[in-house]
């Protein structure tokens, strides 16, 4: 498993999607608060809900155009 490369990867797009949940629910009128607790949170279950169906994809060998841990089938 590149588990280097996944822990980089999500270890830039945790920050982002913290980010972006909490500033929506900041514009949406919330207190600060509650949006970073908000964005923590959701940005945590997003994460590991990705995290986990790309390591079931990578033990299964179903390939993935999108994340490339794969090489292709050569048919």
């Amino acid at each position: 498993m590149p588990i280097r490369k996944w822990t980089i990867q999500y270890l830039i797009a945790f920050p982002v999607v913290l980010m972006l949940l909490a500033g929506v629910q900041y514009f949406k009128g919330r207190d600060l608060d509650y949006a970073i607790e908000f964005g923590l949170i959701w940005a945590a279950i997003s994460i590991t809900v990705f995290a986990l169906r790309r390591a079931y994809n990578f033990k299964k060998n179903i390939a993935c155009s999108l994340c490339n841990d794969l090489p292709e089938n050569k048919r």
